[in-house]
């Protein structure tokens, strides 16, 4: 399955061999997308589908292999049906026959695990119906709605995307603002926008054409520059901008630059507001400066993508660190969602800005070093540790933050 490539909500259907999972993925997307058959173990690796709901609006659908898949390869089908967990917004369990057993309570303990809302579908009801005694062993283990169904009556199909609507957490499909609870309407937000070797050919990043939309939505006016504009920007006597945004990368030319008393900060760390764990990043970069010589430091990329010798997370950061800290410090990047090996050997964990993967994927990439108190940062804020302008470009979100 490609994961964490498409930002809306991920919602993922899971259940045993055979109970019309499939079935039910046809029926809401309309389409013969998942291959349906009475054979069990049809479904192998986790497939991906998109689908408009009324009310939600654009999903993802997530196919999964049986919970109670067999044999080696069987095994391997399982283990990339718990892995999907980690990367959805909202689970549907599909039991049949009256079963609810082992298997259920497994895919629950680990749904709670990540914190995952969900609800349970009995299907095939036009061959069993939910029976009281199998009704009563779920709501002595889960309290979520439990909706009898079959893929026969289209009416049931209705009942089944209410329920889904009300288990899906809003945040998932309501587009939160990057710079929502910073900026006034009317103000002028001037945006920083570097055009390196890094930079795709043709257009710009993302979290800079979603800032550029927000500085909109919120009313104020938008002056996109690059840096080497930036110092006759302020020496014509333009508007003075409430926010500047700028690269990381350009932190210590543009803090040169732009007045004291003018808020700055980076597109990475606004992004990091709205999709990552914004106050971990806080309590966790400060630990840059207890690193020692041996430590170990983890680079988390979001995506795959051709490398450079300006490369950010591969190249530039380790430097960087390393030159602030003076310290003989090991490096390991790893990149999409690729699953994380001994993550207690390190002492530090950057992540980046996250934008192809959704919040939910993001944070729960982040739980295991949080679980295991590792401090965590990103690369914006790590950025501006090392040229010593954290505070400054903190500052702007202090009144938001939940204490």
């Amino acid at each position: 399955m490609s994961k964490g490539r498409d930002l809306k909500p991920h919602i993922g259907i899971f259940g045993r061999r055979n109970n019309g999972k499939s079935s039910i993925i046809n029926l809401m997307t309309r389409q013969q997308v998942a291959i349906v058959s009475d054979q069990p173990g049809t479904t192998t690796d986790p497939v991906k589908k998109s689908i408009e709901i009324f009310g939600i609006g654009p999903a993802i659908i997530v196919d999964t292999a049986g919970i109670d898949d067999t044999g080696e390869l069987g095994e391997k089908r399982v283990s990339k049906t718990y892995d999907a967990i980690k990367t959805i917004d909202c689970a549907i369990m599909v039991i049949a026959a009256n079963e609810f057993g082992f298997y259920e309570k497994e895919l629950i303990k680990q749904f709670k695990e990540y914190n995952i809302p969900y609800l349970i579908v009995h299907n095939k009801s036009d061959l069993q119906s939910l029976d009281s005694l199998t009704l009563e062993k779920i709501t002595e283990f889960s309290k979520v709605p439990v909706i009898d169904f079959n893929t026969l009556d289209d009416q049931l199909l209705d009942t089944l995307i209410e329920a889904l609507k009300k288990t899906i957490p809003e945040t998932t499909y309501q587009k939160p603002s990057l710079l929502g609870g910073i900026v006034e309407p009317d103000g002028v937000v001037l945006l920083v926008t570097p055009i390196d070797s890094e930079a795709p050919d043709g257009r710009m990043i993302l979290p800079q054409v979603m800032a550029i939309r927000d500085v909109l939505d919120n009313d104020c006016i938008c002056v996109v520059l690059k840096e080497t504009h930036l110092k006759q920007y302020f020496e014509q006597n333009m508007p003075r901008p409430q926010l500047v945004v700028t690269d990381s990368q350009a932190f210590a030319f543009v803090n040169s630059i732009v007045p004291k008393d003018v808020p700055l900060t980076s597109f990475s760390i606004v992004f990091a507001r709205m999709r990552g764990d914004f106050q971990q990043y806080i309590k966790g970069t400060p630990a840059i400066s207890q690193l020692q010589d041996g430590d170990r430091v983890l680079i988390l990329e979001s995506c795959s993508h051709q490398i450079s010798c300006e490369d950010i997370g591969r190249m530039k950061l380790p430097k960087w660190i390393r030159e602030f800290t003076k310290k003989d410090l090991h490096f390991d990047v790893v990149a999409g969602l690729s699953e994380i090996d001994n993550m207690r050997n390190y002492k530090l964990v950057i992540q980046c800005g996250g934008c192809v993967v959704t919040h939910k994927q993001l944070i729960n990439r982040l739980k295991l070093a949080i679980d295991a108190d590792i401090p965590v940062s990103n690369y914006g804020m790590t950025i501006a540790w090392v040229n010593g302008i954290f505070d400054r470009v903190i500052e702007p979100f202090r009144k938001t933050l939940v204490h």
